[in-house]
């Protein structure tokens, strides 16, 4: 007998609520960003399987790529409806609090990733924000000028301000990978 780990089969069937997203309205020119998705978790395995669905009707989700620093472990990739998403990752070159989704056909999104333990009332404007037609504002930005006062903000997750981390990774350090194939990332909330 043969006992095998597969998390990637698992994953997908433990979370089927419904993705939040809020996108900017079809025929409007979207701002600096499309829209914006607030995830129950910093499980980024568990969350991309319901945004990815969820953008189905767009067009079909096939890359995604975000910053490591707000996500537990970034996965390399993450299967939803029977087809595997690829999961990529950025630091420097992309916004914090963006994930970009990725399709064959129908092109790119950037949204605004809303974290997790935001509000309601704070998310909500965040994600009309991020989904209104012209403005401007990076994901950061936003995320900042709707925080709430007293609210813990993802850029003081411990670790991100570390001059070491910033020095080892500029002199080619890299994460490793986990049997799983994800990259562990430090992201406590301080």
């Amino acid at each position: 007998m043969t006992a095998t780990d597969d998390r990637l089969a698992t994953t997908e069937r433990l979370h089927t609520i419904p993705a939040r997203i809020a996108l900017t309205p079809p025929g409007q020119a979207a701002g600096r960003l499309d829209g914006a998705w607030w995830p129950y978790s910093r499980d980024l395995a568990l969350e991309l399987p319901s945004l990815a669905r969820a953008m189905d009707d767009m067009g079909m989700i096939t890359r995604a790529t975000v910053n490591p620093t707000l996500w537990q472990s970034v996965p390399r990739r993450v299967p939803v409806s029977g087809r595997l998403v690829k999961v990529g990752w950025f630091t420097d070159e992309q916004d914090l609090h963006e994930i970009m989704l990725l399709s064959h056909r129908a092109g790119r999104w950037e949204l605004l990733v809303v974290p997790p333990e935001t509000a309601a009332d704070t998310a909500q404007r965040m994600m009309a924000a991020a989904a209104t037609a012209g403005d401007m504002r990076t994901a950061t930005a936003l995320v900042h000028a709707m925080s709430t006062p007293g609210q813990a903000r993802t850029t003081d997750l411990q670790g991100a301000d570390d001059p070491s981390e910033t020095d080892w990774e500029a002199e080619g350090g890299h994460l490793r990978a986990t049997r799983d194939g994800a990259f562990p990332i430090a992201a406590a909330v301080g």
